[in-house]
Parts: C-alpha cells; sequence; structure tokens
C-alpha cells in the first residue's frame, strides 16, 4: 500500500510505499521510501490517494506491479472535481 505521487503518464501511476524498520546497529525507527510504477487500465488515480499495489508480470521496461484498489481518495482529487 502506498501514496499515488505522479499520474502523468498514461495507464500508469507512481506509487511511493513507506516503511518503518528498526535500525540493527543504533535501535532507532527508521523510515525507508521507495517508487514503484503501476499499471492503472481506467487512469482513476490522482496523486494524493491512497492505493494497494500488487505483484504482476512485466508489463513494460519499468512496470511490474498492478493497481488492486484505491483505499483513500485524496485532497488534490476532491479539489479538481
Amino acid at each position: 500500500m502506498g501514496l499515488v505521487v505522479s499520474n502523468k503518464m498514461d495507464k500508469t501511476v507512481v506509487v511511493q510505499v513507506e516503511r518503518k524498520f528498526i535500525h540493527p546497529k543504533f535501535k532507532k525507527v527508521v523510515k525507508s521510501t521507495r517508487k514503484f510504477s503501476a499499471h492503472d487500465e481506467k487512469n482513476e488515480c490522482c496523486p494524493g490517494d491512497f492505493v494497494s499495489i500488487r505483484e504482476t508480470r512485466p508489463l513494460s521496461k519499468t512496470k511490474r506491479w498492478r493497481l488492486v484498489e484505491i483505499i483513500k481518495k485524496g485532497e488534490e482529487a476532491d479539489k479538481a472535481s
């Protein structure tokens, strides 16, 4: 699950996934983020949406993930409507 950062490509969204883990040496909670290109067949996502993605077969050079569902619509999507 992650936050949609960009939807400027056709049928593709960039999803930023954040994870928290305890650093092995310093024993502090560390945040780490990673971006995934995910396939959005209906072009229904907007930046700010919280979505669920799953792994799939390679769809292009960078797309290996597919949009499963939009969990929560973002505030930017409401302003555009």
